[in-house]
């Protein structure tokens, strides 16, 4: 009777929160969708002002769709208005150089993304192109009276004609579409328009540019084709706007990319991988003197990954930004001492760092585990954040599972860290259902995110039901360095899932999770390791794999980066059959009896679908219990608000069925 009074008590403690979670009003995955996503905050060049974007979930019985509109405020954080409307988004606003416009591209006419100007003094935005294609950046000239911007190339007259007549096949990897660069008079001329000039005509795909501060150059990077997988591949050239001349910058074996010229223009900052590129990156700042010759090259950052954001006026610094841990850093690199500093000290995640045309402030979108995004100000000098949006003022007023960063070490005494949240109201001692959640890449990383936001994981809802959810780094991710991010380099499966392992034992030894009710979930290479990590144990009673790549000989002769695997792995499968079946979900399946969902976009190119009808497939023929919901149109990231309520109610629907209140009962 003694020994059996300790299990009542603890089955009568998991009840009893279960009872307290369910009686208060619960997050859902309605409610996590309609959080504001805010973005692009740019500072005017007085400083006084700041534009910035409020993306939203519009839902109705025909529509489903996020939709973004473009708000204006002074920098102090009053005075927020709403400065475009209607039914199609308007984004990625820019000042001009005098301060007086607002240009931004927007899918208002024929869903097709053309360029507008705003004139702040009043009126209506005036359409500045109305092409066929779609616009992807631009870019004002420093003096305004003109602007720089990029567009695939579009359709022939014959490939519409074919379309049209079903006469539409076509030859892979040929008569590729290359993003070039147009220059475009904001004067009108006289007929009444406002004629662009191509300025790139060579076969490659531009991929972003910035202006010399004289208006006379372009520095732009390029690849060798529009696909995903050439990235390897980037140089950075300079062009003469008015002949239209290009020279070669920096084209070394290494990807340089993330032009930026400094100040003064004697100078252009370029974002250079090690050489030869791998994909677990590591890249550095160098600086190329803008009329060519050997590059200075700057001391690796933390992370190898710098975000370069803008140079300092008097050119002596350039700012970046990349993750560490489990939170953002804004750095100065010192560009005489080659040394750098931290502007910033706390974990909240920074994302769309800029600075003002002057580079005495920066404006970035800040969050936490229990703060929504707004957009914010700082100036540089000394980093005191100062909030301007207020998008999310709104927001459901409920209760969030704390999360806490927690330690461990893996098995071969390697420290991990991750994200833990508990349940709402969670009670010390008290054993709850854990899902172990696997981030993608393997090069992608948890931070404290906003817990009730947008995706196919409702942080939030969970918590709310009574889950605890544990979120690692383990070997591979970002945010630790590129030692670390390249630790599980012929290895997916191996030793990072032994991190995985150890994490989950570490909530079980801090009392928390109950190690009878456990689960497991992840997208893309989350999704690879939740279908390895069911093949190698029956500790979870749950799983639920998005996106999953489940058989890399496979992935790898059907996703759109075929050389992804391979630089992972050393070489091709037909070199090494062995290692890609050894890593490989599908070669290890027999025997699998947790239940299992799996989710899918239905146009996902970058881990194909059929990735998950092996795995689903599989699992029915052995008789485990499983099912698969496929997401029409999507992509590898879900961009509907419908289809992600789908995937995170079909998330708490599943893992309730086998973890939750009922089955704590069984």
């Amino acid at each position: 009777m003694k020994s059996f009074a300790p299990k009542m008590f603890a089955l009568l403690s998991i009840a009893l929160l279960f009872a307290s979670v369910r009686a208060q009003q619960v997050w859902t995955p309605e409610m996590q969708v309609k959080t504001k996503v805010v973005g692009s905050p740019q500072i005017s060049p007085d400083g006084k002002r700041v534009v910035y974007t409020v993306n939203d979930a519009v839902m109705t019985a025909e529509k489903s769709e996020f939709v973004a509109q473009i708000w204006l405020a002074n920098s102090d954080g009053g005075n927020n208005s709403q400065i475009t409307f209607g039914d199609k988004s308007s984004t990625n606003p820019k000042w001009s150089p005098d301060g007086s416009a607002l240009a931004f591209t927007s899918n208002r006419k024929d869903n097709r993304n053309n360029l507008y100007v705003l004139r702040l003094n009043g009126g209506e935005a005036e359409p500045l192109t109305d092409l066929k294609g779609g616009i992807a950046d631009f870019e004002w000239s420093p003096d305004g009276s003109s602007i720089a911007y990029l567009i695939s190339d579009l359709k022939t007259d014959e490939e519409e004609k074919n379309d049209k007549g079903r006469n539409d096949f076509r030859w892979i990897d040929e008569n590729q579409k290359m993003s070039r660069l147009y220059l475009m008079p904001m004067a009108k001329d006289a007929n009444g328009k406002r004629e662009p000039r191509k300025l790139t005509t060579e076969n490659y795909n531009v991929s972003g540019f910035d202006w010399s501060p004289d208006g006379k150059t372009i520095a732009f990077s390029f690849v060798k084709t529009s696909g995903a997988n050439d990235w390897t591949t980037s140089d950075v050239s300079m062009l003469d706007v008015e002949s239209g001349k290009t020279t070669i910058l920096a084209a070394a074996k290494a990807a340089e990319t993330a032009p930026f010229f400094s100040p003064d223009g004697k100078w252009v900052a370029v974002v250079a991988s090690d050489d030869p590129p791998r994909w677990a990156q590591s890249n550095f700042i160098n600086i190329y003197p803008a009329t060519g010759g050997a590059p200075k090259v700057y001391a690796a950052t933390f992370d190898g990954q710098p975000n370069i954001a803008g140079w300092s006026p008097d050119g002596g610094r350039i700012y970046f930004s990349e993750a560490k841990g489990t939170g953002t850093r804004i750095y100065a690199l010192d560009v005489a001492a080659d040394k750098i500093v931290n502007l910033n000290e706390t974990d909240e995640v920074l994302a769309a760092v800029s600075l003002n045309r002057a580079g005495t402030m920066m404006a970035f979108v800040k969050q936490n585990y229990q703060t929504a995004p707004e957009a914010f100000v700082s100036k540089i000098d000394k980093f005191a954040p100062v909030q301007i949006s207020r998008a999310n003022t709104d927001a459901p007023k409920m209760p969030l599972g704390k999360t806490e960063v927690i330690r461990w070490k893996s098995k071969d005494g390697r420290e991990i860290e991750g994200l833990l949240t508990y349940p709402v109201n969670y009670r010390a001692g008290t054993k709850v259902p854990l899902i172990l959640n696997v981030h993608g890449g393997p090069a992608g990383v948890f931070q404290q995110n906003y817990i009730a936001g947008r995706g196919s994981y409702p942080i939030a809802a969970f918590a709310s039901k009574g889950y605890a959810i544990l979120r690692p780094n383990p070997r591979g991710s970002s945010g630790y360095g590129t030692e670390f991010r390249r630790a599980n380099i012929k290895d997916w499966g191996g030793r990072d899932f032994e991190d995985l392992m150890t994490g989950v034992d570490k909530t079980i030894e801090m009392g928390v999770a109950d190690a009878n009710r456990l689960g497991v979930m992840g997208w893309s290479y989350g999704g690879f390791m939740t279908s390895w990590i069911v093949t190698q144990t029956k500790r979870f009673k749950a799983a639920s794999a998005g996106a999953p790549v489940t058989n890399l000989m496979s992935f790898n002769g059907t996703a759109d980066i075929p050389a992804f695997v391979p630089d992972y792995f050393g070489g091709q499968a037909w070199e090494n059959p062995e290692i890609y079946a050894k890593h490989s979900a599908m070669f290890n399946i027999k025997g699998v009896t947790t239940p299992t969902l799996i989710q899918h976009g239905e146009a996902d190119i970058r881990v194909p679908i059929s990735q998950g009808y092996e795995f689903y497939n599989a699992l029915k023929a052995q008789n485990v219990p499983t099912r698969m919901i496929v997401f029409p149109r999507q992509p590898h990231g879900l961009q509907e608000p419908k289809m992600q309520i789908a995937a995170m109610q079909s998330n708490l629907d599943w893992f309730e069925k086998y973890l939750g209140s009922d089955s704590a009962q069984k």
